[in-house]
């Protein structure tokens, strides 16, 4: 009969494992984790005049960061980690991340809130788009050929999601890089606000 041994190496995505996403029980030098500054976004947002003044006024300050697992890239595993998105705002526009399809563009995805409020903005290569709201418990899913972007429209609250999607699928950021959205999340009386993208490609 086996007995319990905690494994010395936790990420055994071979035989399974437990994430603490707290960080704080050694993994945080297993986990990859990127973040987005100001000055990272530059040509993402409408008001770029807006987005020069935060910097020099405020400085370089972090939008946002993800923390993922190094999951092995194969079809049949999962990867995973969580996100989180400061609040704030550039000129009326709420802050967000820089968005992306999947290199895979037939991959789904699935986002959980935590924490915050925000909304999720979808758009597929044929122009269809959604905006998905989204509050801790509840869950947002992405359709296959869709980009999607978090945007936290609390005023005070951080946005953290976790997520999910096939080990495989990629990140394709150029895109929306070049093209941007078709439409953006703006505060409008203290609300928020889709609009068109004056911007758009």
């Amino acid at each position: 009969m086996a007995s319990f041994n905690a494994s010395s190496n936790p990420l055994d995505f071979l035989r399974g494992c437990t994430v603490d996403f707290d960080l704080n029980t050694g993994l945080s030098k297993k986990v990859e984790t990127g973040k987005r500054y100001l000055s990272q976004m530059k040509g993402m947002f409408a008001d770029e005049a807006a987005l020069e003044k935060k910097i020099a006024d405020e400085g370089d300050s972090l939008i946002y960061e993800f923390h993922g697992l190094p999951v092995p890239e194969t079809p049949g595993d999962f990867a995973f980690g969580c996100s989180i998105l400061n609040p704030g705002k550039i000129g009326d526009e709420y802050y967000f991340t820089k968005g992306h399809f999947h290199t895979l563009l037939e991959t789904g995805e699935v986002y959980y809130c935590l924490k915050g409020h925000g909304y999720m903005l979808l758009e597929n290569p044929e122009g269809d788009w959604s905006a998905q709201e989204m509050h801790a418990g509840e869950a947002v899913y992405v359709p296959p050929r869709y980009a999607h972007r978090s945007i936290n429209v609390s005023p005070d609250e951080q946005l953290i999601t976790f997520f999910v999607y096939r080990a495989d699928a990629g990140h394709d950021y150029g895109t929306i890089e070049t093209k941007g959205y078709r439409k953006l999340i703006v505060e409008r009386d203290g609300k928020p606000e889709i609009i068109d993208n004056p911007k758009w490609k």
